[in-house]
């Protein structure tokens, strides 16, 4: 007798293919229950996506400036040696939560806690307009017109708003806009733990 083992009948494998999108539909319908129930717990964070950038400098980038804004550029060497804790903010005119946000940061601004913006995937023009509408809280800012730096970040769309420490290490990560809930329970306690 042979040990050779024979391949299933080619009908057998056309209803384990049948069954696969089952399979699928399954796992799906898994996943969606498991969020539901963190739904339900209050476990479920749609904005918690982690970073793999906290406690971690950020990536090695140089960004020009907004030439109309007559800011400086923004460089990861600028997070070297910083005075007290910065606020970085990813935003572009075309955001509509970035209008809805754009008063924090002006706020912050005020306030003396240095922004620093990046202008994500912009027109330069637009870019000046809104600024020149809403005000201009930046003290820094960069231009990543293709996007390039903000991937390296880790930006999953605008605004994203990050906090780093006097040291430049990343502290505080956030994907959507700014609201006076987040200001008051984490963005100003935390940036006084950090000005301590």
């Amino acid at each position: 007798m042979s040990d050779v083992v024979k391949p299933a009948p080619k009908s057998s494998r056309r209803k384990l293919l049948l069954f696969a999108p089952l399979g699928v539909a399954a796992a799906a319908g898994l996943g969606f229950w498991a969020m539901l129930r963190g739904l339900q717990d209050g476990s479920f964070n749609p904005r918690g996506v982690p970073s793999a950038l906290l406690g971690k400098p950020p990536p090695e980038f140089s960004l020009p400036a907004l030439d109309s804004s007559g800011l400086p550029a923004l460089a990861s060497g600028d997070f070297r040696g910083l005075p007290g804790p910065v606020v970085v903010n990813f935003w572009a005119s075309w955001c509509a939560p970035c209008i809805i946000e754009h008063p924090h940061l002006m706020a912050l601004q005020r306030q003396g806690v240095p922004v620093w913006g990046v202008n994500y995937k912009d027109r330069p023009r637009e870019a000046q307009a809104f600024l020149t509408r809403h005000g201009n809280p930046f003290a820094r800012l960069g231009v990543d017109e293709p996007g390039r730096v903000s991937i390296d970040w880790g930006v999953y769309g605008v605004p994203e708003t990050y906090i780093l420490d006097r040291g430049g290490i990343i502290r505080w990560r956030f994907a959507g806009p700014l609201t006076p809930e987040l200001m008051a329970q984490d963005v100003l306690p935390l940036l006084r733990r950090l000005a301590g």
